[in-house]
């Protein structure tokens, strides 16, 4: 960051008064400006005992295969977000269910949360954001072509707790490898 998003001045990074972090600082107005991790959501949508993944149509990862989830955005809670970026990537409503998985990716500033969610109709299809979609049964999912380092390991969780009929909370964190420049 080079310039204030206030005032267009110049910023400084530095660790504010009172805080212990070094921030982009306004030289001029003095607004502090906070970065914080960004908050994805979304769904692991199932009718009956198949799951309902996307192929990506954008990037990054695209033509690669993904639970249904995006950014979360203002003025949303994270059941509205993880069922609008559901129905905006599947075309389809689904009935939101308990909060299920959060992952921690600390080395890229993000945390996935995702709640468990029934697909209501069959109505789901292909949209600006998925080239397919599609429902898979446990022994018809693409493994090798899954999109982000979460997806397979929301799906294992699912497909293990779905086999004692036991979906409780589960916090974990993705340890990334750091790549050096």
């Amino acid at each position: 960051m080079k310039y204030c998003s206030n005032c267009g001045s110049e910023v400084e990074l530095k660790i504010p008064e009172g805080d212990n972090l070094p921030r982009y600082c306004c030289i001029k107005c003095k607004n502090i400006h906070y970065q914080n991790p960004k908050l994805v959501t979304g769904t692991i949508p199932v009718k009956g005992k198949k799951m309902l993944l996307c192929k990506r149509a954008i990037n990054p990862r695209h033509g690669l295969w993904t639970l249904p989830a995006g950014f979360l955005e203002n003025n949303e809670t994270i059941e509205q977000g993880a069922f609008r970026e559901t129905l905006e990537e599947t075309r389809t409503k689904v009935e939101m269910k308990d909060l299920y998985l959060i992952f921690n990716i600390p080395q890229i500033s993000q945390i996935y949360i995702l709640f468990l969610a029934d697909v209501i109709q069959q109505d789901f299809g292909q949209t600006s954001e998925s080239l397919e979609v599609r429902l898979f049964g446990e022994d018809e999912i693409p493994w090798e072509e899954l999109a982000f380092p979460f997806v397979p390991l929301a799906l294992k969780n699912y497909l293990k707790d779905r086999q004692n009929n036991n979906f409780e909370l589960k916090i974990e964190t993705i340890e990334r490898p750091v790549r050096k420049s």
